[in-house]
Formats: structure tokens, C-alpha cells, sequence
């Protein structure tokens, strides 16, 4: 039973993910910082402070902090632009460009030049004097 578990921890995917989930949460502090401290400030230039966690309402005294979700589902939709822009596209170019320096399969010959390829194999066996086998 240990043994097992032992083997779950050290295979190969498990590790890969681990490494991908705390690269991911540093990058993702990266991008959530270049949202708040550079993009944010750029769009309040044009539009006000794009904070907008102090909006509320009250029903019967419970609050309901609309704004808040408001402010995070902006910061989402920015940060998930600036990944597509910064990230995506840029590595879809890189992927593309190597794709292209691969050179394609050979293709396989058709059945006509299958054919041709037996008729001259059989033309050649002649001349030779031998009999072509029969297919």
C-alpha cells in the first residue's frame, strides 16, 4: 500500500502538475499585477478610478457588495486579455513557424503509379527473360 503511493508521488505527471500549478500562481500574481498597476491606472485616466468595491445595497440590512464583483470581474476580463495578447497569440506564431520548418510526410504513391511501378517491374522481367510472378 505505501509502495503504491510511493509510485503515485514520483511519476512523472504528477510532478509536471505540481510544477505547473506554482508556475501558474506566480505568473497569474505577474499578470494581476501589471493589470492593477499599469492597465487599471490607464483606463482611470479616461473613465475615473475603476475601483468600484465601494458600491453597495442594502435589503434588510444584509449588504450586497455588488461593486466588488464588479472591480474583480474587470480584472478578470483584463487579465485574461492580457494573457491571450501576451501569451496565446505569441506562442501560437512560435508553434506555427515551427510547424512550417518540418518538412510533410512523403506521400504514398498512388494506385496508378502502384500499377505503373508493376507494369515496369513486369516489362524489365521480360527482357530478362524471366517470368513475372502473378499477383
Amino acid at each position: 500500500m505505501v509502495s503504491g503511493f510511493q509510485k503515485f508521488l514520483l511519476r512523472g505527471n504528477l510532478i509536471d502538475l505540481a510544477v505547473g500549478v506554482l508556475i501558474g500562481a506566480a505568473f497569474g500574481k505577474v499578470v494581476d499585477s501589471f493589470t492593477s498597476g499599469l492597465i487599471l491606472p490607464i483606463i482611470g485616466i479616461f473613465g475615473g478610478v475603476p475601483d468600484f468595491s465601494a458600491l453597495t445595497f442594502a435589503i434588510n440590512g444584509s449588504v450586497f457588495k455588488y461593486g466588488l464583483f464588479l472591480t474583480n470581474a474587470l480584472s478578470f476580463l483584463l487579465t485574461a486579455a492580457i494573457i491571450y495578447f501576451f501569451v496565446i497569440i505569441p506562442f501560437n506564431h512560435l508553434m506555427e513557424r515551427f510547424k512550417r520548418e518540418e518538412k510533410p510526410p512523403v506521400a504514398e504513391p498512388s494506385n496508378e503509379e502502384k500499377l505503373l511501378a508493376e507494369i515496369r517491374d513486369a516489362l524489365k522481367a521480360q527482357s530478362v527473360g524471366s517470368v513475372p510472378p502473378r499477383l
